[in-house]
C-alpha cells in the first residue's frame, strides 16, 4: 500500500464522482490491501489544506465528501449555465424549515403552527426532491403521517448533521436585520419616485409656461402629454399622482398575504410556469413618456 498515491487516487474519484463520497466507499476502491481508516482521514485532511488557495473546496456533508466552488467565486463561475437556480416560494421553506426543526411531525402540526393549509404540492413537491420522507403514522384516529428530512436534504444545503442547523434564536435575529434592509429599501424607494415625481412636474410647469411662445405644432404635442397625466372628468395633477401613488403601492402591500395564501396553492413561483403571482414594487412602477399612447 505503500507504493499507492493513495491522496491522488482519493483526490481523483471524489473529483470523478457525481455523489459525495463515504470514508467506506473510498476504502472500497482498493480490492487488496486496503488501506486503513485513519490513513484515508489523513490524506482527506491534506486534500483539504492543499484547497485554501483554490477556487473550489473539499466538503463534507452528511453523504460524505465533495469538491465544490467556494462561495466567494460563485458570482462568476455561475454565469457558466444558462439556467438560474430554481426559487422556491416562501410557503414551501416555510413548510420545510418546520420539518427540519419539529421532526418527526404531521401536516396538521405544520397547518396548525403557519395558521393555514399546506398545499399538497408542496409536500409533493418536498417529497419528489427528496428533501422530506414519511416515517412514520402517529398513533391517532386517522394515522397522519409523520414527516423528517433526509439525508439528500442535509447535503444540498451543505449540512453534515441537523446539528448544524442555526438555533432559532439565531434566525429570529436574521429575520429581524432582514425585515429593517427591506422597510430601509423600501423608504429609499419612495423618496426616489418623489424626487424624480416632482421633477416631472416642474418640468411640466416650464412647458406650461412657455405655452404662449411656441408653435402650433408643439402646443398640439404638450397637450397630448397632458392628456396621459389628466383626466378630463376628475382634473388630475401632478401633485395629486405623487400623492396617490404611494397609497396604492400600500394597499398592494397590506394585500400580501392573500398573495403568499395564493402562492401556497401555485406551490412554487418561479417553477410554475402556468401562471406566476407577482406583487408590483415601487420601483417597477412607471410614469407614461412622450412615447405613449392613449
Amino acid at each position: 500500500m505503500k507504493d499507492l498515491p493513495l491522496k491522488q487516487i482519493i483526490e481523483g474519484a471524489i473529483m470523478a464522482s457525481e455523489q459525495p463520497l463515504s470514508v467506506d466507499q473510498l476504502m472500497q476502491l482498493f480490492e487488496k490491501d486496503s488501506p486503513e481508516r485513519a490513513s484515508v482521514r489523513a490524506a482527506l485532511k491534506e486534500i483539504d489544506e492543499e484547497c485554501a488557495q483554490r477556487g473550489y473546496e473539499l466538503r463534507q456533508v452528511a453523504s460524505g465528501y465533495r469538491f465544490q466552488v467556494k462561495s466567494d467565486y460563485s458570482e462568476w463561475v455561475s454565469r457558466l449555465w444558462k439556467e438560474k437556480p430554481p426559487r422556491y416560494s416562501r410557503a414551501l421553506l416555510e413548510t420545510l424549515a418546520l420539518v427540519a426543526y419539529k421532526q418527526p411531525i404531521t401536516r396538521g402540526d405544520i397547518e396548525e403552527i403557519r395558521g393555514v393549509a399546506v398545499s399538497t404540492n408542496i409536500m409533493r413537491t418536498l417529497i419528489e426532491r427528496d428533501w422530506v420522507r414519511v416515517v412514520g403514522h402517529r398513533d391517532v384516529p386517522g394515522h397522519p403521517a409523520l414527516y423528517a428530512t433526509t439525508r439528500n436534504f442535509l447535503d444540498y444545503f451543505n449540512l453534515r448533521s441537523l446539528d448544524e442547523l442555526p438555533s432559532l434564536s439565531e434566525i429570529r435575529e436574521l429575520t429581524a436585520g432582514m425585515e429593517e434592509l427591506e422597510m430601509e429599501e423600501e423608504l429609499i424607494e419612495v423618496r426616489s419616485l418623489e424626487v424624480d415625481l416632482a421633477e416631472q412636474s416642474e418640468v411640466a410647469g416650464l412647458d406650461d409656461a412657455d405655452l404662449d411662445a411656441v408653435t402650433v405644432k408643439v402646443t398640439n404635442i404638450q397637450e397630448n402629454i397632458r392628456s396621459l397625466f389628466a383626466s378630463e372628468q376628475e382634473g388630475t395633477d401632478f401633485d395629486q399622482l405623487k400623492e396617490a401613488i404611494p397609497s396604492k403601492l400600500q394597499e398592494e402591500n397590506t394585500s400580501a398575504e392573500s398573495v403568499i395564501e395564493a402562492e401556497e396553492s401555485d406551490d412554487e413561483l418561479a417553477i410554475d410556469a402556468q401562471g406566476t403571482t407577482k406583487i408590483t414594487s415601487i420601483s417597477s412602477v412607471r410614469l407614461p413618456n412622450d412615447s405613449s399612447e392613449n
